[in-house]
C-alpha cells in the first residue's frame, strides 16, 4: 500500500486521482520509480523496442520458462490510483514475500510494465503488449501520434525508454491482477474474481439518412426525420441485447445529428454501437441480427463494421492455479469474464495466461474516485502470490 500510494503521487490530480499519460514526463518518473524498487529487490531491468519494462528475479534454473506478472503504469487523463498500477506493484510484493519467507524458485519471475495500455494519448490501446504478441508491428506503433502531433517513437526516445532490441522469453504462466472496473464482485460480496476470459467485441458506425428541412414550415407527417426512425432502430437493437442476457452487452456511445441546428430537421443521424459477448457463436448471432435490423428491416440505414476482437478464453492451467489459491486461502471467489480489454488478452496468444480481479467500489473505474479497499487488495495479492508460487517450483 505504501508503494501504491507513493506511485499515485506521480501525476496526482486535485480530486485524488492520477494523470500519467503514456510517454509523458509523469510516465517516465513512474518507470524510474519502478526500476528503483525492483533493483532494491534484486531484480535486473530491461526494456524493449516498445519501452515495455521487464524486472527479472532470476531462478535457480534460468533456462526454464519464466513466470510473468504485470500490468501497466500509464493512466487515463483523469484516472484512478489502482487501474494498472496495482498489477505491476503486486509483482514486487510477490518477490518481497518470497524473499521474506526464504523461498527459492527454479523458474525466473518477470514483472512487466506494458507501454501505453490505456491508449488515451496514443491510439490504439494495449499497443505495447500488442507489439510483443505480434498483433501490431513496431513500425505501426512508432507511427502513432497524439493530439498534438507528437510521434510515439519520438516521445519514447525523449523519456529515455526506447530500447534497441526485442525481448522474447518462454513463459510457463502469466498472471495479471487488476481491479474489476465493474460492480459484480462487490454486489455479490466476493473478494476475488477468477477471470476465465474476456468478452468478444464488435464496433459499428450506424448512419440513418433523412432530409433536412425547416423546423417550422414543414408539417410532422411530411418530414423525412431520421431521428424519428432512430427510435424504432434503437428499440430493435436493445431487443437483441436482451435476448442474449446475462452475458450480452450493447452500448450506443455516441449520437450525432447533422447539421446539428436547433431549428433544422436533421438530414442525417450518426451513432456508434458496441456489442460484447464471451461466446463467439452468440456474438456472431448478435452481429447477424444487427445486420438484418440495419440493412433489411429499416430503410435508409447504413451499417459499417469498424472493429472486431474475438472472445478470449484464458488458459485452464492458470485459471485452476488462481481457483486453488483462493480455495487454499478460503477467500470468497467467483468465476467471471472480463468486460474490458487488458494486456492479458494479447499475451494469451503466446503464453498460458490468467487474470485475477478484486472489487471496485460502486463499479467505478477510469475515474479519480476509483477505490479498492486495502483488505480486498490484500486478498487479491495473496491469491496472486499463491498462484505464482504454485508455478515456480
Amino acid at each position: 500500500m505504501q508503494r501504491l500510494f507513493r506511485m499515485a503521487e506521480i501525476g496526482a490530480t486535485k480530486n485524488g486521482g492520477v494523470c500519467r499519460l503514456a510517454l509523458s514526463d509523469e510516465d517516465r518518473l513512474a518507470r524510474d520509480l519502478f526500476c528503483e524498487w525492483a533493483n532494491e529487490l534484486g531484480c535486473s531491468i530491461q526494456f524493449d523496442t516498445m519501452g515495455n519494462q521487464f524486472a527479472t528475479k532470476t531462478g535457480i534454473n534460468p533456462n526454464l520458462p519464466a513466470v510473468l506478472i504485470g500490468s501497466h503504469l500509464d493512466s487515463q487523463p483523469t484516472g484512478g490510483k489502482y487501474d494498472g498500477a496495482l498489477g505491476v506493484l503486486a509483482g514486487l510484493e510477490v518477490i518481497r514475500r518470497l524473499d521474506e519467507e526464504n523461498i527459492t524458485h527454479k523458474h525466473s519471475i518477470d514483472i512487466v510494465n506494458w507501454t501505453n495500455e490505456e491508449g488515451s494519448r496514443f491510439a490504439p490501446a494495449m499497443i505495447g503488449s500488442g507489439v510483443y504478441a505480434g498483433e501490431f508491428t513496431v513500425d505501426y506503433a512508432y507511427s502513432r501520434t497524439d493530439s498534438a502531433g507528437n510521434l510515439f517513437k519520438d516521445e519514447l526516445a525523449r523519456i529515455g525508454y526506447l530500447g534497441d532490441s526485442k525481448i522474447k522469453r518462454d513463459y510457463k504462466a502469466c498472471f495479471e491482477l487488476h481491479i474489476e472496473q465493474g460492480p459484480i464482485l462487490e454486489s455479490e460480496n466476493k473478494k476475488v474474481g477468477i477471470v476465465t476470459g474476456v468478452l468478444g467485441i464488435r464496433w459499428y458506425n450506424i448512419t440513418v439518412t433523412g432530409q433536412e428541412a425547416h423546423a417550422g414550415p414543414v408539417p410532422m407527417e411530411m418530414r423525412k426525420d431520421p431521428v424519428k426512425k432512430l427510435q424504432a432502430i434503437i428499440s430493435d437493437l436493445y431487443v437483441v441485447a436482451d435476448k442474449y442476457r446475462p452475458d450480452s452487452r450493447l452500448t450506443i456511445g455516441s449520437i450525432i445529428t447533422e447539421p446539428g441546428s436547433i431549428n433544422t430537421v436533421p438530414g442525417k443521424v450518426a451513432l456508434t454501437l458496441d456489442i460484447r459477448h464471451p461466446d463467439h457463436k452468440i456474438l456472431e448471432l448478435m452481429n447477424e441480427e444487427i445486420s438484418f435490423i440495419c440493412t433489411h428491416k429499416h430503410k435508409q440505414v447504413q451499417l459499417e463494421s469498424i472493429w472486431h476482437s474475438p472472445p478470449v478464453p484464458f488458459h485452464k492451467t492458470c485459471i485452476t492455479a488462481v481457483e486453488k489459491a483462493a480455495q487454499k486461502l478460503k477467500i470468497p471467489a467467483k468465476k467471471m469474464v472480463s468486460g474490458a480489454g487488458h494486456d492479458a488478452v494479447y499475451l494469451n496468444r503466446i503464453a498460458p495466461t490468467g487474470m485475477i480481479f478484486i472489487p471496485s467500489k460502486d463499479g467505478i473505474s477510469h475515474n479519480e474516485s476509483e477505490f479498492s479497499s486495502p483488505k480486498d487488495i490484500e486478498a487479491g495479492v495473496s491469491v496472486l502470490y499463491e498462484a505464482v508460487k504454485s508455478m515456480i517450483g
